[in-house]
């Protein structure tokens, strides 16, 4: 499928396919055509060029046998701002030919006591919620997320995740859109990465994990406040070790470092972060996860 712009190519020539009781992550920077490639699965936006699929059915000239059988989360929530919790899930069962019980499905996301409250008073992560039961009252085979966690504390977020590993043991298909790579990590059987709307990397969790860097060992470093990179890479430097082990920095106050871990490395590690004065919260070794692979195809400079 490809989607233009005027002179702006938003996704060229991509080409998904989703099994059935899977769950599929869609991932990519900002601007990368994830949004523009779920409104044309959706049937929201045309193809500018190619066919889309879904359920075997054309999702723009068959809109509504398609919108019989899928559920749609949209990130900004998609209620109205004055209607009340059990009212908007009511009036989204009222279009389904057999939905679940709103009170029910209110009483899975936690939203029971908030049922006669208005759209426009709940928190962020209380109107995802309200979205993902009205994506999920209508019994659909298959459900798209956006960005399901946006928003949500902590005991939410892992209610969500088994919310969807529950979806797909019932044999619900899901496509998944978010930035939280552990996310992706987490519940993805399958998981593509778009950047610039082209297809740069594509496989299960696993198989993407192996796919750079041949599955390297690496080590993490926790620590109480910042390193100065360039000071700590140039102590290992000095003390014998190649430039090639180098201090990258992944968050605040977290840092890998890859390089076959040896005892030698880690006291230098160690040794490095004391001449800074700085606190070691944190070391470990582990392979590489799925942000460390999305950050090398994509890059980790700030997308507009």
């Amino acid at each position: 499928m490809t989607r233009n712009f005027g002179d702006v190519c938003a996704v060229d020539h991509l080409d998904l396919r989703v099994e059935r009781g899977t769950v599929f992550a869609l991932l990519g920077p900002n601007g990368a055509g994830k949004t523009t490639t779920i409104e044309m699965c959706e049937g929201f936006s045309e193809p500018s060029a190619g066919e889309v699929r879904v359920l075997g059915l054309d999702p723009v000239t068959d809109a509504d046998a398609v919108r019989r059988r899928i559920g749609v989360m949209l990130q900004g929530g998609g209620a109205y701002p004055g209607i009340r919790v059990g009212e908007m899930l009511e009036l989204t069962a009222s279009y389904s030919a057999r939905p679940l019980d709103p009170s029910w499905l209110l009483e899975l996301v936690g939203l029971s006591r908030h049922s006669r409250t208005s759209y426009r008073r709940l928190s962020g992560g209380q109107q995802q919620r309200l979205s993902l039961a009205c994506a999920l009252v209508g019994r659909p085979e298959l459900v798209f997320l956006d960005e399901p966690t946006a928003g949500m504390d902590t005991q939410s977020r892992l209610a969500v995740w088994e919310l969807v590993n529950s979806l797909r043991r019932d044999g619900v298909t899901v496509v998944l859109t978010t930035h939280l790579m552990d996310e992706a990590e987490a519940l993805a059987d399958h998981v593509m990465i778009i950047d610039r709307g082209v297809k740069v990397a594509e496989g299960s969790p696993g198989e993407l994990t192996a796919l750079t860097g041949a599955g390297a060992a690496q080590i993490r470093v926790d620590t109480s406040a910042q390193l100065d990179a360039g000071r700590f890479t140039a102590s290992l430097v000095d003390g014998g070790y190649p430039e090639g082990v180098a201090l990258t920095a992944t968050r605040p106050l977290s840092y890998r470092v890859r390089a076959r871990p040896t005892p030698d490395l880690i006291a230098a590690i160690a040794r490095a972060a004391a001449d800074q004065e700085v606190l070691i919260r944190g070391l470990g070794i582990d392979h590489r996860s799925l942000e460390d692979v999305f950050l090398d195809i994509t890059g980790r400079e700030m997308r507009s």
